[in-house]
């Protein structure tokens, strides 16, 4: 019988166990994989931290629409809607639609459908992603196909152009894509700089990293790295890296390691010194935090978690894993740099940007987003998001 009880306990902990490697599996493709984590059956792609369950369509009219009541469906702000074969994008709750509706559901502004059809019956999850396709297809903003000469080959992006001599290179996050930076479009055209969206290894048309898996930051900086040299060969004197989610951490990365360094030679290197500001929305400073977070969410217990960590870690084969935190040592920052972040995120911890602008104040401004989560900060408020960045950027213009 004690043998029995033994050989089961055993077998039990071996099924945890191995539940546990699972889970890291699946934190590091959720890190390391973000153009194809996504949840298929229709879902489109949903970044971190937006994987929850379906909200139902009950009504649709003109201007309005009625979803299952939930937290994430009453969550502040314009958002999209991505179902099967369906996207919209939708505005805040209407409190005066929302005091006579029913009591399970949220009545939100209804700015359009993207494509598809929304009935009642639909199956929707919410999103940041408010714009799909290209900045052509969601804005009818002009834009120029181009190709990124990377180190692993070209690399496909768009290019907005603009009047100043400044670019903006966007760096979209955990499970989005180069649309992640089309809602602030309109914006920096108002602002007349151009704007570079990259497609990095690993993303649909771009090389695939080493081994299939990204390297969180630790190779992918290379592809921003290249995007810089791009952008000062076609015409740029600097360059702000605007990074959400991973891209925050790639632009840190990127920023230190072509900052312009005393007794060096610039003009080696087109891209050296270039960075001459950062925009960090949701930024991953701490990896080890964000996978023990993404395997949280697969409710791996909380004693397995170290286990799902080293498993997440193992696949990433991050040759320096010691790199990793010098990213987010703010003794390294050396440009000016806009942190946007809320107490809200679950996938990247708002304790880590807090600590990180304390100890550099002179360099960091901190913009607190509440009731936002990861990466959907301009969700929340697209309008104070943008004043920000407009404060921001006007020195450096």
């Amino acid at each position: 019988m004690r043998l029995r009880t033994a050989a089961f306990a055993a077998t039990s902990a071996l099924g945890v166990g191995a539940a546990a490697v699972a889970a890291g599996r699946y934190a590091a493709d959720a890190a390391l994989r973000p153009a194809r984590s996504a949840p298929t059956a229709g879902r489109g792609h949903l970044p971190a931290g937006f994987g929850g369950p379906s909200l139902t369509v009950h009504e649709v009219s003109d201007g309005h629409i009625a979803l299952t009541r939930s937290l994430t469906a009453s969550l502040p702000g314009t958002y999209g809607l991505t179902g099967r074969g369906c996207h919209a994008a939708v505005g805040p709750v209407l409190e005066d639609e929302q005091a006579t509706a029913s009591a399970d559901t949220v009545v939100r502004r209804l700015d359009r459908i993207t494509h598809g059809e929304l009935t009642p019956g639909t199956k929707v999850w919410l999103t940041p992603q408010v714009c799909t396709g290209g900045p052509g297809d969601a804005l009818g903003v002009d834009r120029i196909h181009i190709e990124v000469p990377g180190e692993l080959g070209a690399l496909p992006a768009w290019f907005v152009p603009a009047h100043r001599d400044i670019w903006v290179i966007a760096l979209h996050g955990l499970g989005a894509g180069p649309e992640q930076a089309l809602p602030l479009l309109p914006f920096y055209a108002g602002q007349r700089l151009p704007v570079l969206g990259l497609s990095y290894r690993g993303d649909p048309g771009a090389p695939p990293p080493p081994g299939g898996v990204r390297h969180l930051g630790d190779t992918e900086w290379r592809d921003v790295e290249a995007a810089i040299r791009y952008a000062v060969e076609h015409g740029a004197a600097q360059v702000i890296l605007h990074g959400w989610s991973s891209g925050a951490s790639m632009a840190l990365r990127a920023a230190d390691e072509l900052r312009a360094r005393p007794g060096a030679a610039p003009e080696e290197d087109s891209a050296v010194g270039r960075v001459s500001g950062l925009v960090l929305d949701s930024p991953v400073l701490d990896w080890w935090l964000t996978l023990r977070a993404l395997a949280s969410a697969r409710h791996v217990p909380r004693a397995l978690l170290p286990l799902a960590v080293r498993a997440a870690q193992g696949r990433a084969r991050v040759a320096e894993p010691e790199r990793l935190g010098q990213i987010a040592d703010p003794a390294r920052l050396s440009v000016p740099t806009l942190l946007i972040h809320g107490p809200d995120d679950t996938v990247a911890p708002w304790a880590e940007s807090t600590a990180f602008a304390a100890a550099r104040e002179e360099l960091v401004s901190l913009y607190p987003v509440p009731h936002a989560p990861h990466a959907a900060m301009w969700n929340a408020d697209p309008a104070e998001y943008e004043e920000r960045l407009r404060r921001f950027l006007t020195p450096l213009m």
